[in-house]
């Protein structure tokens, strides 16, 4: 655990209050935790470029080999 002396503003001290209070943590620390947490599953969402969309719809509709078995399909490439 890494702990760390900030300096916030009142407003960002109001917003960390009420997500305590909201969700029922113990502490700031766990309000904390829980805003960065949101926010990194935001910020950590894929956004596809338009050019690699249409790449994979290009693949989609691309040629396709059937194979019952694939470690043997490998095999035999090697």
């Amino acid at each position: 655990m890494v702990q760390a002396i900030v300096n916030i503003s009142e407003e960002a001290n109001y917003v960390i209050n009420l997500i305590k209070a909201k969700y029922s943590l113990k502490d700031k620390s766990q309000a904390i935790d829980r805003l960065a947490e949101e926010y990194g599953r935001e910020c950590m969402r894929l956004e596809l470029k338009p050019g690699y969309v249409e790449k994979l719809r290009r693949y989609e509709k691309g040629k396709r080999i059937k194979v019952k078995n694939a470690g043997e399909y490998f095999a035999a490439m090697r």
